[in-house]
């Protein structure tokens, strides 16, 4: 294993995989059913909402990300990037928090500043 990229769950590397990808749209597998997402101020519940935030705020600008650094807690990882690109500001540093369902999807993702 490598020292810089600790052990995450399933879920939360083919997040970051799919997101750093062409097709974001296909990210919407590894959300449960009623999944929440949080960013930006704004509350996306399911996975119909959680689709148009892939389409909408998470697909707005073109981006860079580079894991700060990661931990997993049983059912909760955190993830620490620095996302640079073409929005206002054009630097910043996220944290994401992923909490997971039984079945391993994400079932809630809040991202903040």
């Amino acid at each position: 294993m490598n020292p810089d990229r600790p052990a995450l769950a399933p879920a939360v590397t083919t997040y970051f995989a799919l997101m750093e990808g062409p097709d974001k749209l296909r990210v919407i597998d590894v959300f449960t059913p009623d999944a929440v997402v949080v960013d930006d101020g704004r509350t996306y519940r399911g996975r119909d909402a959680v689709r148009t935030w892939l389409t909408g705020a998470a697909s707005e600008f073109t981006t860079t990300s580079t894991r700060l650094s990661a931990e997993q807690a049983g059912t909760t990882a955190t993830v620490v990037v620095l996302l640079e690109g073409d929005f206002p500001g054009g630097r910043v540093e996220l944290t994401h928090t992923f909490e997971l369902g039984p079945d391993g999807l994400v079932r809630a993702l809040s991202i903040s500043a």
